[in-house]
């Protein structure tokens, strides 16, 4: 890698932590470019060098995020039985290590912009995991297994951004994980604590 790359990749990444910080000061609409060039600590030509506006920088922050979590995921089995936990403990792992990122992301600023990626690309790849597992198992679904990673994935960006917001101590990272996969494991009629069905 070259110098100027390096100088490049720090650059961007100091974009995207003004970027960031900002955004969670100002809100996203009271952001602007001079604002995130500023935080940064480079001038505005600089910015306009490596994004045409806030909104390709936000998309960017995002898509980092994403390629950080596949890269992430790229090792999970696809083919196992029932629901290991490991996905959603690597979900919860990578935002405790960029806790503003996604707090930015899963508060929906920028007209959820982020939220809709994070969210669209999450149940992409939880649909694709379900499907392996069905086929190399031979399983028929029940319901729609774009219906079954929807919920799902709602429901981890849901408690994910509680959990990042709640005060400290944070409720146990293990826990919550484990609490997620007991309810895809047992569904939420066990949680509660039905045993069995009954009219």
């Amino acid at each position: 890698m070259t110098q100027e790359d390096r100088r490049t990749l720090r650059t961007r990444a100091a974009l995207r932590t003004a970027f960031v910080s900002q955004v969670l000061e100002r809100g996203y609409a009271g952001v602007r470019v001079e604002h995130i060039a500023a935080a940064a600590d480079v001038g505005r030509a600089t910015f306009y060098t490596h994004f045409h506006d806030k909104e390709a920088l936000y998309d960017h922050v995002v898509e980092v995020v994403l390629d950080e979590l596949r890269e992430r995921l790229a090792p999970v089995d696809r083919r196992g039985v029932g629901f290991t936990g490991r996905p959603v403990a690597e979900l919860f792992r990578h935002a405790a290590e960029q806790p503003d990122v996604y707090r930015l992301i899963l508060r929906g600023e920028g007209d959820g912009r982020g939220l809709r990626a994070l969210t669209d690309a999450w149940t992409a790849t939880a649909h694709e995991i379900f499907t392996e597992r069905t086929r190399a198992q031979r399983t028929r679904p029940r319901v729609d297994l774009r219906v079954i990673a929807r919920a799902w994935v709602g429901e981890q960006v849901s408690v994910l951004l509680w959990w990042l917001e709640s005060p400290a101590p944070r409720p146990d990272t293990e826990q919550v994980v484990e609490t997620l996969v007991e309810l895809s494991r047992r569904g939420r009629y066990w949680a509660t604590g039905f045993d069995s069905f009954s009219d």
